[in-house]
């Protein structure tokens, strides 16, 4: 029995819902904007989080406010099947990917408040129990880069592990300086975002550069052209995806060179996915092919965060998770922040990180 079995049936009522946004300058020197779902029904409350990135997308979504048919009785995959079939843009998203994102937030928040109902955790209906998270802080260094942003993050968290992205500005130098830190546990070359605020330009010399200098370091979404397949071939087992990966089938169709490439480990992000089956069907066949995991954020401003460190808890705890307290999103975090590993802190019923 897969582990999405294991909720599918839950009983859920809607009542109703409701739209809270959310906003907050963050370290990528953008201003993210999220919506933050609230489903109601017998008394209790199920939260979930839409991560859309562009801004227009979600003021649209929020002036458009609580437009569709969710109250009824259902079960979580009843609803799930509903929401599937519903368009929930006002009018059509900047980027096909968001359709993933909203849909999230909405089969999330059915998660939580069917839990809640139900007078359940997570980690008890899937009979996981959930481990203290290790997790990393994932940020860029400027423009133009400089080891400052991390250096100041580093003085004030000694034993911060970082995900970083590169940027063709990165030079010999800069690259020793970060690499002597040995704080770095992966290294994102941003290779599927085009045309969006975090495009890198494609720079074998610079895959080159990075993939020799932290040998120890996962490398994440690579542009894969002749040119950097032949610079990397001596490190493709480190080579691990996120972006393009949304189910099982796009897991099992990895290729390298045009031959399959089954990879090591990956990025399981779980708003990418959209669907909890889908969700689900990953970490099973993950676990069924010896494929390591490790969960990813998108800058979740609410709920959405405690979220992804709880399905980390109890998928895989001990991979460089970058699912850090929001706190580190701040241009400049504050002190007192947690540091990694998360102690396990699931909520007493429904799908919440406390």
């Amino acid at each position: 029995m897969g582990t999405y079995a294991g909720v599918a049936d839950l009983p859920l009522e809607v009542d109703s819902y409701k739209l809270e946004p959310l906003e907050l300058d963050v370290s990528s020197d953008f201003t993210r904007v999220s919506t933050v779902v609230r489903l109601r029904g017998g008394g209790h409350e199920g939260i979930g989080e839409d991560v859309t990135y562009e801004g227009l997308d979600q003021i649209a979504f929020q002036d458009e406010g609580p437009s569709q048919p969710l109250p009824g009785s259902h079960t979580l995959d009843s609803f799930a099947g509903l929401v599937g079939g519903l368009d929930l843009f006002p009018s059509p998203p900047e980027r096909e990917v968001s359709h993933y994102y909203r849909r999230w937030a909405f089969e999330s928040a059915a998660l939580d408040l069917a839990l809640r109902q139900a007078g359940q955790p997570l980690a008890a209906v899937l009979e996981r129990e959930a481990s203290p998270v290790t997790f990393v802080v994932s940020m860029r260094l400027g423009d133009p880069a400089t080891i400052e942003p991390l250096r100041r993050r580093l003085d004030a968290y000694p034993t911060m592990r970082f995900k970083l992205d590169p940027t063709t500005d990165w030079d010999d130098a800069l690259v020793a300086e970060l690499a002597a830190t040995t704080a770095i546990d992966s290294v994102d070359l941003k290779g599927f975002y085009r045309g969006t605020v975090v495009e890198v330009t494609t720079d074998p010399a610079l895959y080159e550069r990075v993939a020799n200098a932290f040998p120890d370091a996962w490398i994440e979404d690579p542009d894969l052209t002749p040119e950097t397949e032949r610079v990397l071939a001596p490190h493709r087992d480190r080579i691990t995806w996120d972006a393009p990966i949304h189910s099982v089938a796009n897991i099992a169709d990895r290729t390298f060179g045009g031959e399959p490439f089954p990879p090591r480990m990956v990025n399981i992000k779980p708003s990418r996915f959209g669907s909890l089956r889908e969700l689900f069907a990953a970490y099973d066949y993950c676990a069924e092919q010896g494929i390591d995991a490790y969960g990813g954020g998108q800058f979740e401003l609410g709920a959405g965060r405690g979220q992804i460190q709880y399905l980390a808890s109890l998928f895989h705890p001990d991979t460089p998770n970058d699912v850090s307290p929001t706190g580190f999103h701040a241009a400049e975090p504050p002190p007192g922040l947690p540091t990694s590993p998360l102690p396990p802190a699931p909520s007493v019923a429904g799908f919440r990180w406390d």
